[in-house]
């Protein structure tokens, strides 16, 4: 039996942090990091039939050309990500009334829907990237157990490329479901290996005040490359997305609406219109 410290539940019985119940999603769910992209997406939606909030995560499920479907906003980083997915993995596989995992599990399909900036030239603002790997430097997933789920070559060709300071842990790699990135494959997207950083200033190789412990760290990131497949942008969801989905055997796939452009040091001039193409190519292909 799991401890009621270990699985926290609200009074009413919807897990701790999402204010959710198993009945309140479906088993194909949308991340998006800012819960007013939520509506961004379901206002397409046919029905909407749960909606509820609490701190950053608002959720709403409904119904897309028939599909049941739920958008979820995580907020932003891999400790957000941390919480949101075993919640999730939680409502689908623990019975909540014995307190015990369930014998036959569920896998969830999850699809990030997010913004991101590119590392290449090549890969300009107001494009489509779908992550098909991603390299986390934000050590939440070593808290685990990897039980063989990292990508140790690259983990190793990464930390030797970056001459990464061991004092700031050893960062993990992790593919995307490959079903997931078969169902998505398109020959608008690009595609690479996305890094995800645990915060948006030092941890991106930003400086205003602070000097940063490698200050070049940022040209040895964007010259990675392993076996035909480069480092192309840089956010701060997806490797914690895609390390916790293979651990607890659901399915993901990140998608990024790329805004910026790092090595041009250009802005999408209309950020909004991007986002809005990544969100009706997810919907169009999540109902396939």
């Amino acid at each position: 039996m799991i401890k009621d410290s270990e699985l926290i539940l609200n009074p009413d019985g919807s897990v701790y942090h999402l204010n959710l119940k198993p009945e309140n999603i479906a088993h194909d769910i949308i991340f998006v990091g800012d819960q007013d992209r939520v509506e961004a997406i379901t206002k397409y939606f046919d029905t909407i039939e749960f909606t509820t909030q609490k701190r950053e995560f608002k959720t709403q499920t409904g119904t897309y050309k028939g599909k049941c479907l739920t958008v979820l906003s995580t907020g932003i980083g891999p400790d957000n990500i941390d919480i949101v997915l075993n919640e999730l993995d939680a409502l689908v596989n623990i019975d909540f009334t014995t307190r015990t995992i369930k014998p036959q599990l569920t896998q969830l399909n999850i699809v990030r829907v997010g913004t991101s900036g590119s590392l290449q030239a090549d890969i300009p603002v107001d494009s489509i990237l779908m992550s098909t790997h991603a390299i986390g430097t934000d050590n939440m997933l070593r808290t685990y157990s990897l039980n063989n789920v990292t990508n140790v070559s690259m983990e190793n060709a990464f930390v030797a490329h970056t001459n990464w300071h061991p004092s700031k842990g050893t960062p993990y790699a992790i593919a995307a479901s490959n079903k997931l990135v078969a169902k998505f494959k398109d020959s608008t997207l690009h595609e690479g290996i996305t890094i995800t950083a645990g915060g948006f200033y030092g941890a991106q190789g930003r400086v205003l005040r602070i000097n940063l412990q490698d200050a070049q760290i940022n040209d040895k990131i964007d010259s990675f490359e392993f076996e035909g497949s480069r480092a192309t942008n840089l956010e701060m969801e997806t490797a914690a997305i895609y390390g916790l989905s293979r651990l607890l055997s659901h399915h993901s796939l990140s998608l990024n609406a790329i805004v910026a452009n790092r090595k041009n040091g250009t802005f999408s001039q209309n950020p909004y219109e991007t986002v809005e193409k990544l969100i009706q190519f997810t919907l169009n292909k999540i109902i396939d």
